[in-house]
């Protein structure tokens, strides 16, 4: 038997957001504060709106800055992924991705103008954190970029306000959070993007109370930065990971996209997260665990 589901999207940080609650009595309220999140996290850490909390932190290299915990928290994780990476997710790349032309607001086109002039070559290593005053110190006059953490920060806390509705699915442009059970009493289906033939699956996963998320070439153009060599990654066409939460979904999958396929599935056994990497060649790579768990 098929349960009635509440449906309800939103444009949010340069995509629509959408949740869906199955078994929807009485969930307006904890759906419209799982938005708020989006909203909040966006207003807080977006590279595209020169008044966010992010901008303003960039505007002030070489000042230590009190942050709110929401910025501290994203910046922070960035920085571990970086440092397990060995800087193949960096998330000091805004201003190379800027100079590549990554520096429209996807939704109105309006240009976003370059608030840092410097040809010195910077890295997650130039941002310094104090975990006591909660405050960020930029060494060095950079831009941060934090694309991949956010928008997985966001269904995070989106899915934790949700958490009492047990059954339920929030979709942020590829990243997902799916809880329990869809309409139909059985586990969520994800299907996995061909990434070269429209319209057509590689492959779908049944997914219950796990994050995933997808990046593939084909979205905006590569927007996927190599930061230690300065451009696209080119030996992968996509990358699927599945992990408890979106924000290691997303952050993984950014990384494994500039490692390769090789490194990319020691990256995710390493971080005990499943994962499919399909190369340029449409050659697949999996974890052991990603359709056999």
């Amino acid at each position: 038997m098929t349960v009635p589901s509440y449906v309800r999207s939103i444009p949010v940080m340069g995509t629509i957001a959408t949740i869906q609650v199955v078994d929807s009595r009485s969930c307006e309220e904890l759906v419209e504060r799982a938005f708020e999140w989006f909203i909040q996290i966006e207003a807080r850490c977006s590279r595209f709106d020169p008044q966010s909390e992010l901008m303003q932190l960039t505007a002030q290299a070489g000042i230590e800055v009190s942050v709110s915990a929401i910025l501290y928290e994203a910046v922070q994780f960035a920085l571990a992924v970086a440092e397990e990476t060995g800087g193949a997710f960096d998330p000091a790349v805004g201003r190379q991705m800027e100079a590549a032309g990554f520096n429209r607001e996807y939704q109105t086109g309006r240009l976003v103008h370059t608030t840092v002039d410097t040809d010195v070559s910077v890295s997650y290593r130039d941002v310094r954190l104090n975990p006591e005053k909660k405050t960020i110190t930029l060494m060095r006059p950079m831009i941060l970029d934090l694309g991949a953490v956010a928008k997985g920060l966001a269904v995070d806390m989106a899915a934790r306000e949700l958490q009492p509705l047990e059954n339920f699915a929030i979709d942020a442009g590829g990243d997902l959070y799916l809880a329990g059970n869809n309409a139909e009493g059985a586990p969520w289906s994800v299907g996995i993007r061909h990434p070269r033939i429209d319209g057509e699956l590689i492959d779908s996963i049944p997914i219950s109370n796990r994050a995933v998320c997808t990046s593939g070439d084909y979205e905006r153009g590569n927007h996927i930065l190599d930061p230690r060599q300065e451009r696209t990654g080119t030996a992968v066409a996509s990358v699927t990971v599945v992990a408890p939460t979106a924000m290691l979904a997303d952050a993984v999958a950014t990384a494994a996209f500039v490692l390769g396929p090789a490194e990319g599935i020691q990256l995710f056994e390493r971080l005990g997260v499943e994962g499919l990497i399909v190369s340029s060649e449409l050659e697949r790579f999996e974890t052991q665990g990603m359709f056999h768990g």
